[in-house]
């Protein structure tokens, strides 16, 4: 059976969002921290319908968040919950909030590839530095 911990798993510290990520089968595993408050949208704005298509399951160990979806409904997500997001999604998490997360790991390369993206951007115009 596969399985990990997030003691096994190299810290990835983008400055408001550390997060710790691996590979187990088919599905990307995210122990996820969000230092400052984050709303997705811009984030995801490269995206071809500026939302999330891959789906999350997962647990928001502490915090909060919020989930805006295409067709208009939104959710709330707090400590203790299990949750899954269906595809075309935006999330918006409050500082200090936790989550572990469960993605198809081929559904979700879209998504890195457009955080990585934006990650780089703000890098590049000096708003934010590894490991702040």
């Amino acid at each position: 059976m596969p399985r990990t911990s997030s003691d096994e798993i190299e810290l990835q510290d983008f400055g408001p969002v550390a997060s710790r990520d691996t590979e187990l089968a088919d599905f990307e595993v995210s122990f996820t921290t969000f230092k400052d408050e984050m709303d997705m949208t811009p984030v995801l704005a490269g995206l071809p319908t500026r939302s999330c298509q891959c789906p999350h399951f997962g647990v928001l160990v502490k915090g909060r968040a919020s989930v805006r979806y295409d067709d208009g409904r939104t959710e709330v997500i707090e400590p203790g919950d299990a949750y899954y997001m269906t595809p075309g999604h935006v999330p918006a998490f409050a500082a200090g909030t936790e989550v572990v997360m469960f993605s198809p790991t081929a559904e979700m390369k879209a998504t890195n590839d457009a955080i990585e993206a934006f990650v780089a951007s703000l890098k590049s115009s000096g708003q934010v530095t590894e490991g702040k």
